[in-house]
């Protein structure tokens, strides 16, 4: 880390086709299990400090393509590059046994920006 990370919010939602499963032989189950694989993924990057998340599922329902969010993740960055890393780990996340990757079912974008802190006037 340096010594002014980055703080980022790292906004997650699951939109209309993970609720038109099953589909191609893809289920609800496989798409969660590739959503904690994104969650863990993120986690361990180097360069990510791990602050918390929270899930929103049971006063959010329906898909989510923009606030609400889903589910939102809060972690310090060392950097864009890793906050892009991040980001990019839906593209490369398989679904189940299908050739699908998690970005069809799941949506990410990152706010970036510092920790709230006092200022001096």
């Amino acid at each position: 880390m340096t010594d002014s990370p980055l703080r980022v919010l790292f906004c997650l939602g699951i939109n209309q086709n993970f609720f038109d499963l099953p589909e191609g032989g893809v289920t609800t189950g496989d798409v969660w299990t590739a959503f904690v694989a994104l969650m863990d993924g993120i986690k361990a990057l180097d360069g990510i400090d791990f602050i918390g998340d929270i899930d929103d599922d049971s006063t959010m329902v329906g898909p989510s393509d923009s606030w609400p969010w889903t589910c939102y993740l809060l972690a310090d960055a060392d950097g864009h590059d890793t906050v892009k890393a991040a980001c990019g780990l839906i593209r490369t996340i398989g679904v189940g046994e299908s050739d699908w990757k998690l970005w069809k079912f799941v949506k990410i974008e990152a706010r970036i920006g510092r920790a709230l802190t006092p200022r001096q006037y």
